[in-house]
């Protein structure tokens, strides 16, 4: 059933779906419906079905001539995904710093001190969701609109499939540390450094989600 708080039934209908499709609860290839998702949930149809629509979107479920099925995220999509980052992630951070304004790198201050309180109370959930402050602050602030409507929904979809996967160590503390190096070269205005951290970055993240899939 879903917990009626804060965000949207829409939202929490959406993220209920996205959990069990990738933790395998609705696992690829099983055939699911608007009757068994709202008889599962507990909701009407309207906002299961503006879930699926988001879904579909995500590629995460699809239309078949007999229905609709579970495509769920595989460890080839996740390559895939990594790769675009790999690609362009460095690109939009030189750029980021070259752009920087100052209220934008007084935000990444502030997150960056946010996930060292955090790593202090082992917070891991808190960390991960200013992991996604973090970098969304980078796309922005890379004036580079192409870039940023790439990456931003490509980080958080990311993002979402770390925090609800199971199957991989996390590496909270370390992403910390990455970040406040990339801070301190993006403070200094060295936009190759940060642009080589970045990369580092990325590859980092790539090589522990792979390792446990």
């Amino acid at each position: 059933m879903i917990d009626y708080k804060n965000t949207s039934l829409a939202n929490q209908v959406f993220a209920a779906i996205e959990k069990n499709i990738l933790t395998g609860v609705y696992p690829a290839g099983e055939p699911i419906s608007e009757p068994r998702l709202s008889a599962e949930l507990g909701v009407s149809r309207t906002p299961i079905r503006e879930a699926i629509t988001r879904l579909e979107a995500e590629r995460l479920i699809k239309q078949t001539s007999s229905g609709m099925i579970v495509v769920g995220i595989s460890k080839k999509d996740v390559e895939e995904m990594y790769a675009v980052k790999k690609a362009m992630e460095p690109y939009a951070t030189e750029l980021a710093v070259k752009n920087m304004s100052a209220e934008g790198l007084e935000k990444l201050r502030e997150i960056l001190e946010q996930q060292e309180f955090y790593v202090t109370k082992s917070n891991a959930e808190k960390i991960k969701d200013l992991d996604t402050e973090f970098h969304d602050i980078i796309y922005s602030e890379s004036a580079s609109p192409t870039l940023e409507s790439i990456l931003s929904p490509l980080h958080h979809k990311l993002m979402r499939f770390r925090k609800v996967s199971l199957q991989f160590s996390d590496r909270s503390t370390q992403s910390v540390e990455e970040h406040k190096q990339l801070f301190e070269a993006i403070e200094a205005g060295d936009a190759q450094k940060a642009k080589e951290l970045m990369a580092e970055h990325v590859n980092n993240a790539c090589k522990n989600i792979m390792g446990g899939m």
